[in-house]
């Protein structure tokens, strides 16, 4: 310390969106003669590509299209379908139809600076504004500095009063799924956290990194070279179809394909026979193509995490294409059916079936819980989480589940076949956009997935003498009774014992910091 004596470093600061080009820093430059250090950063090239223009769906040319539609004819399916033929015929009929619809709908260019409420006239009021801005600069009287002043408060006036107008206009249409909406315009959106994972320090590595993490590596899924007809399975419907259809919201994310589901709903209006040609070939073949099985995997943080060094501080939502969805929707209608006719489905299961919610779950467990309070008995519920539950679902494992319950075969087949030769694209800030093959257990986001998760750990249901056991999807609660607290820790320790043989047969476990015991 003997002559040193303390130095100043500039920092370079950059803002989130500048971040990601941030390559690398260092402080190797010889000194400039003063107190100040200078600092070499790399930056990586940015990407100077516009975004594609993207179709407004809403306003397709649906009168030009109706006759279109009506003549539009699926092309022949294969005779003799495998799996690469069958995948070929797929993507020849979707992109034909997709083609034809793109052709009719308008397209708009998709920019950061693109505001709902903005107005063809609020263009003309900015133009004339700026008009007399630059005349009253050439011209400086003061006439024409009245006049510009007057063109620039009457342009925020009109600014102000489409805010109002679209703000009001959105409350007025506004439904409980919209409140949510509603409420990160008042209070604005919330920075995301930036992944900063240890040992990833390209977009490259980071992006594996998170594949690892959201898909971890499974056996692979060899699907067989030919394809047969099941003659058990009933023909597609196009009621069906429409109960399908009647169940997607309109407002839902979009899929890789951009496609909403209003525009299925409209082509199936005017031709039931597109996607009933389409969509029955593959029920009666129990086959899920490669093309409807790639998919958007959006990385989100999970807000109030202290850092975001962890791929656990992050979520994904899959994105699958709408047509896919489709199909889901009406193989879990039929698996459904199915599960309850072989009595696969434990009846305490509450969540992911129709006519049971959390409030079913909450109302079971108060109900059971006073019930056995009554003859002074002592209660303690322990509440699990299985970690990862859906990442985990093994397609081996599932199907033998499945054709031990005498599931009809054609479903079997679908299943394995849509659970198999996956593939996403990790969406997030230095995404690489490109496809990598994912072993994804069961997909969040698919309308089928929830039913596979339950009849997946319906085999760690049992009945409880003198207690309950009830789960919520991937949650799980244990409720013991008996004259002491300590009795109760040593029955629950048993049934956990008992339940964690179970887990460990399927492949899943509990997450540790998740458990929580009630006395």
């Amino acid at each position: 310390m003997g002559k040193s004596r303390p130095s100043v470093i500039d920092l370079a600061f950059a803002n989130p969106h500048l971040l990601p080009l941030v390559k690398s820093w260092d402080a190797s430059l010889p000194s400039t003669g003063s107190d100040h250090i200078p600092i070499t950063i790399t930056l990586a090239t940015p990407s100077l590509n516009q975004k594609p223009p993207r179709p407004r769906w809403a306003d397709t040319d649906w009168e030009s299209l109706d006759p279109i539609i009506k003549s539009f004819r699926v092309p022949a399916a294969p005779s003799c379908p495998t799996p690469p033929k069958l995948d070929e015929w797929m993507s020849e009929s979707r992109n034909r139809l997709v083609a034809l619809l793109k052709e009719h709908t308008p397209v708009s260019r998709p920019s950061h600076h693109s505001k709902p409420w903005w107005t063809r006239h609020l263009t003309i009021l900015r133009r004339e504004c700026h008009k007399a801005a630059r005349a009253a600069r050439t011209h400086d009287t003061p006439h024409m500095r009245e006049v510009a002043g007057t063109s620039k408060a009457g342009y925020f006036k009109a600014i102000k009063a489409a805010k109002n107008k679209h703000w009001s206009s959105f409350l007025l249409t506004a439904t409980p799924q919209s409140l949510w909406t509603a409420k990160s315009f008042t209070n604005g959106r919330a920075q995301p956290g930036f992944p900063s994972l240890p040992g990833a320090e390209t977009p490259l590595q980071m992006n594996n990194v998170l594949l690892d993490h959201f898909f971890p590596p499974k056996e692979p899924f060899s699907p067989p070279p030919r394809l047969r007809p099941h003659k058990s399975a009933p023909p597609l419907t196009t009621d069906e179809i429409a109960a399908a259809l009647s169940k997607c919201s309109p407002t839902a994310a979009p899929s890789p394909d951009g496609i909403p589901y209003s525009t299925w709903k409209q082509v199936n209006k005017i031709n039931p026979s597109i996607l009933l040609q389409v969509l029955s070939r593959l029920v009666l073949l129990g086959y899920h193509p490669t093309s409807l099985k790639s998919s958007n995997g959006v990385v989100l943080d999970k807000p109030g995490k202290p850092s975001y060094e962890s791929p656990s501080s992050f979520r994904i939502i899959v994105l699958i294409r709408t047509i896919s969805k489709i199909l889901e929707r009406i193989v879990a209608a039929r698996l459904l059916a199915a599960a309850r006719l072989r009595g696969l489905l434990h009846p305490s299961p509450c969540g992911s079936l129709p006519g049971l919610s959390t409030y079913d779950a909450c109302l079971s467990l108060t109900n059971d819980v006073r019930t056995l309070q009554r003859p002074r008995l002592k209660v303690s519920s322990l509440f699990l989480d299985i970690k990862a539950g859906f990442a985990n679902v093994d397609n081996k494992t599932l199907a033998r589940i499945l054709r031990e319950g005498r599931i009809p075969p054609y479903l079997v087949s679908w299943v394995s076949s849509f659970l198999g030769e996956r593939s996403c694209t990790l969406i997030f800030q230095v995404a690489l956009v490109t496809p990598a093959p994912v072993k994804v257990g069961a997909p969040q986001g698919s309308p089928i997935s929830r039913l596979l998760f339950l009849l997946y750990v319906a085999p760690l249901h049992f009945s409880i003498p003198r207690g309950l056991m009830i789960s919520y999807v991937d949650d799980f609660a244990l409720t013991v009774a008996s004259l002491s607290y300590r009795g109760n820790i040593r029955r629950r320790q048993q049934l956990f014992e008992r339940l964690e043989r179970k887990v460990s047969r399927l492949g899943v476990s509990f997450s540790v910091a998740k458990r929580e015991l009630i006395h």
